[in-house]
């Protein structure tokens, strides 16, 4: 739990703060951008909610921050009433499912609701509120990762659903030994006849993407939107396996339709097909001329 003692000076006056023990991993700056925004390199209050619906989204971004860096002064009554808002949609049956965790440096992860199956993409924390609302949403047929370093609480996921985990092979590690389906090659894999798993090797070796509906696509860390540089990127300082390898990847990727980007780490990017084409090229120039 955030505290008290601990709020960084940098926060305004008023029941919401956050304290320093942020790791400015940026999930409550996007959930909340009128609230939260950053200073000195870690989140802070720069706006405290004037009504019903900021209040909310505060909340929502307090109940996600993946190490409870965000607390408030009053005891919040309303906890219980914003619990059940999660997963939240972000379009369709598609869902943001908050509770980042910080196994993960407070990645995103989404839920698909389908009467095939739903699919539960990275894992968030095995919270009990989060859990629940997964089990009235029909259950986890599918739990997708899109690569090594967001897997978090993945094996409370499949024991409690029984649910079949989905990781490249090139990104097994000890803690994910026994993933149900290992994914190998450099083919695209239709899982579903709306799913297909897209390999996309660059920020680590196995890292995948999943396109869903040739509408969403869910991306981890290999695609995101900028707000420093206004366009699709990737993360040039953060990719761990070879730029020269995400480059072609990303060359791979702008050969099919989609119209949202939903990362684990990074902003959000929705626009139609031409528009993202245009970004993704955008992006592709840009990593190109990187060192």
């Amino acid at each position: 739990m955030a505290r008290l003692e601990l709020k960084r000076a940098e926060n305004v006056s008023g029941d919401f703060y956050v304290d320093s023990s942020c790791i400015d991993c940026d999930t409550c700056r996007w959930m909340a951008p009128d609230v939260f925004n950053r200073q000195d390199s870690q989140s802070a209050v720069y706006h405290q909610p004037q009504n019903t619906a900021e209040r909310l989204l505060a909340m929502q971004a307090l109940l996600s921050c993946p190490t409870a860096s965000i607390g408030t002064v009053d005891k919040p009554t309303d906890i219980k009433e914003v619990q059940p808002t999660f997963p939240i949609v972000v379009e369709d049956n598609v869902y943001h499912c908050g509770y980042h965790s910080e196994a993960s440096f407070g990645a995103t992860s989404y839920f698909i609701q389908r009467s095939e199956g739903n699919v539960l993409i990275d894992s968030p924390r095995f919270t009990p509120p989060l859990v629940k609302r997964l089990e009235k949403l029909g259950g986890i047929k599918y739990l997708y990762l899109t690569h090594r370093d967001d897997v978090a609480d993945h094996q409370k996921f499949q024991q409690h659903f029984q649910c079949d985990r989905i990781l490249h092979s090139d990104d097994i590690e000890e803690s994910t030994q026994g993933v149900e389906i290992q994914l190998s090659g450099q083919e695209t894999v239709e899982l579903t006849s709306d799913i297909v798993i897209i390999p996309v090797p660059g920020h680590s070796k196995g890292h995948t993407v999943l396109l869903y509906q040739n509408k969403f696509l869910f991306t981890g860390d290999h695609l995101a939107w900028s707000p420093y540089f206004k366009h699709l990127y990737a993360f040039y300082r953060y990719c761990s396996y070879s730029w020269s390898e995400q480059i072609k990847s990303m060359e791979k990727l702008a050969n099919y339709n989609f119209e949202w980007v939903l990362p684990g780490h990074g902003r959000r990017y929705h626009g139609d097909g031409e528009a993202i084409k245009r970004q993704l090229q955008q992006c592709i120039s840009w990593m190109k001329k990187q060192p």
